[in-house]
């Protein structure tokens, strides 16, 4: 079965995650992505692909980036349910222990005739309309790694840029919260107290989470962080910008020097 072993790695009655017990519901038009930023032991983004009745996913270390010349790690990892893909909040112990922030979601198609094909062959183009990530994207298999080691990479088109887009646009798409907000929702006891829920090494671990969630919060406090969306109206702006900018007309001083010049030099003739 497509998630047993998304089932075997988890304790749902100690995980919010969803089970996967009812079926993906089929719809009509294009298929749901997602990519969800987990701070759990170490940071990293999850990207998912709704297909064949479960999201296809991989984790993505130092998250997506906009930039062609950027290829980026990305792991596959076990199909998870469709449901999972608007799931956000605190994994209080076990597999995944950590915090889960819907950092994006959307729709996508692929640019490919047979996605099963593409993928056994390692090579999965793919067009993303999400809230931050759009237009033309690229999976390809790397030899190592089992079978799991793929990478991500833009596809040059009017949605890339030089800007890297999780630091630009940091936030969650369905709360507009950081990892502390998600948190402080989920457990604010935790995250007043700065303490973990529980003791021995998950607590230790949890405590680390925490630290890392308010520091986060605290390093973005300390910068100005625009709103979260697409990049490309920033990029075609600043071009159109340098495009358009008239040349700069000459200073009165400028006017008055030049008109002296010229009056001088037909006394001279």
């Amino acid at each position: 079965m497509p998630l047993d072993e998304y089932r075997r790695k988890r304790d749902f009655t100690r995980s919010p995650e969803p089970a996967g017990d009812r079926p993906a519901t089929p719809r009509g038009g294009a298929a749901f992505f997602c990519v969800q930023k987990h701070l759990a032991s170490h940071l990293h983004y999850d990207l998912r692909l709704e297909h064949g009745g479960v999201l296809l996913s991989w984790a993505v270390p130092k998250g997506p980036a906009i930039d062609p010349t950027v290829k980026r790690l990305a792991m596959q990892v076990e199909d998870h349910p469709v449901d999972y893909g608007t799931f956000e909040g605190v994994i209080p112990e076990g597999y995944g222990a950590g915090i889960v922030m819907l950092w994006d979601s959307g729709t996508w198609e692929p640019e490919v005739e047979d996605v099963d094909a593409a993928i056994r062959k390692g090579d999965l183009k793919i067009r993303l309309n999400g809230v931050k990530l759009k237009g033309s994207w690229v999976l390809v298999r790397t030899k190592g790694g089992g079978g799991r080691s793929w990478l991500l990479i833009k596809h040059r088109d009017e949605w890339a840029g030089p800007i890297d887009i999780a630091e630009f646009a940091p936030l969650s798409v369905k709360s507009g919260g950081d990892f502390a907000d998600i948190l402080a929702e989920g457990n604010p006891d935790i995250w007043r107290s700065n303490r973990p829920a529980q003791g021995g090494d998950t607590g230790q671990m949890f405590a680390r989470i925490v630290e890392r969630a308010l520091a986060l919060k605290t390093e973005r406090a300390g910068r100005e962080v625009p709103p979260a969306g697409p990049a490309r109206a920033r990029t075609r702006a600043s071009r159109t910008a340098a495009k358009s900018k008239p040349a700069a007309k000459p200073t009165s001083s400028k006017r008055t020097r030049a008109a002296a010049s010229r009056k001088a030099s037909s006394k001279r003739r």
